[in-house]
């Protein structure tokens, strides 16, 4: 990129420039090949020009790309009724990003207790470490002062608790409360997930409090721990949840998911979207969906989480003055640097691999749901040798 191109200063980009990509692989305009396990951050979750969606949103871009919420949307229709086939859900609403999904997640939280006359209860219990997007409401909602410092006051309503701390949770709720919003891992907070014990504690406490539960799975959701959505594997069912990244497979697309007595205050004209649900957004919405829902997908993710968790546990053992620990559940790892985050992540990308940054010191390994046995134990290798170039760099600073 040109050092005078135009562009906002909000990004510390690598100098890095790709120009396509092939399954995991990311390839430079230069023609150096990178193996990708950011994934967009969770976002291809398919790869790159995975043909099914490469030929679906071809097909559609042939007929009509845009049409507004105006009108009837067939792909909106199809896409809804799979979703709510598979979830706990029985009403979906399109976006085109996960930000957009927790505003309607939110306010669908608050118009349920508004339209059953206690409008007093918009209060959301969120968690440290949460990250729920970037609008002013779910700054607030993720409470992380580097993200809401100079941005006007805080947006009121939304009450942080120590993540897993089910006691915290029961004395910050009061008589205006209206819900929970928790993401089953988190994600930028660092690969942290939340114990299927505590899980079960807050569903409880939602029931006894008539509370909604909210659940903000935009990063772990659609395969990403192995099952179609995290919430299954601690067996509860949220009454909304947020959904993004690997369900556009690429392409920027949204949902959020409740059931009919949560979406009940949500009637015409209480909200929308201009391109949320447009025709190219639900073509690759439903050809995601082909391939994640076809036999054996999710346990391809799960057997070959099984071999990233041992390859990464090995490495710890053997680089334990490079990192600390390893946490994670399916393809969503994070390696907790023993090092400053920065370094082991330079050595990472100069063995051609890609990671992701996170809170907490940790690097997030996200690779695509496709990623074979062999494409592991090959990033395993670089990892390995990044391991090396990092205790090596060390050594070097140290003498």
């Amino acid at each position: 990129m040109a050092e005078t191109a135009p562009l906002y200063d909000t990004y510390m980009r690598a100098p890095l420039r790709f120009e396509r990509g092939e399954g995991v692989w990311l390839i430079t305009e230069s023609g150096e090949r990178y193996l990708d396990f950011a994934a967009g951050v969770a976002v291809n979750s398919l790869g790159h020009a995975h043909p099914h969606l490469v030929g679906e949103l071809k097909a559609q871009a042939d007929k009509v790309w845009h049409l507004s919420n105006l009108y009837e949307v067939p792909g909106q229709e199809k896409l809804s009724k799979r979703l709510t086939e598979v979830t706990f859900a029985d009403k979906v609403f399109f976006t085109n990003s996960g930000a957009e999904a927790l505003e309607c997640a939110i306010k669908t939280a608050r118009r349920y207790h508004f339209a059953k006359g206690h409008p007093e209860r918009f209060h959301v219990i969120t968690f440290e470490g949460a990250f729920h997007g970037r609008t002013i409401a779910t700054v607030a909602a993720g409470g992380q002062e580097k993200y809401i410092e100079g941005f006007g006051p805080k947006a009121p309503g939304f009450d942080q608790v120590p993540f897993g701390d089910l006691d915290a949770v029961r004395a910050a709720i009061t008589d205006a409360t209206a819900a929970i919003l928790i993401e089953p891992v988190q994600g930028e907070g660092g690969i942290r997930p939340a114990t299927n014990e505590f899980l079960r504690g807050l569903r409880q406490i939602c029931d006894e409090h008539g509370l909604l539960l909210i659940l903000d799975e935009v990063q772990c959701g659609v395969g990403r721990t192995g099952k179609l959505f995290a919430y299954e594997w601690s067996g509860i069912k949220p009454d909304i949840m947020a959904v993004a990244k690997g369900i556009g497979g690429g392409f920027p697309l949204g949902a959020c998911l409740a059931t009919a007595e949560a979406a009940s205050g949500m009637k015409a004209g209480t909200h929308g979207s201009t391109y949320g649900g447009n025709p190219l957004a639900m073509a690759v919405g439903n050809a995601v969906l082909d391939v994640v829902l076809a036999d054996d997908f999710l346990q391809h993710v799960r057997d070959v989480a099984l071999v990233f968790r041992q390859g990464l546990a090995s490495l710890k053992d053997r680089f334990p003055d490079i990192i600390e620990d390893i946490r994670g559940e399916g393809l969503m790892l994070g390696i907790k640097a023993a090092i400053p985050q920065a370094d082991l992540l330079q050595a990472i990308r100069a063995e051609h691999l890609l990671g992701v940054p996170a809170g907490d010191n940790v690097i997030r390994l996200l690779p695509p749901l496709i990623v074979t046995a062999d494409e592991a134990r090959e990033g395993f290798a670089r990892l390995e040798r990044a391991a090396e170039r990092a205790r090596a760099a060390r050594t070097k600073k140290s003498a």
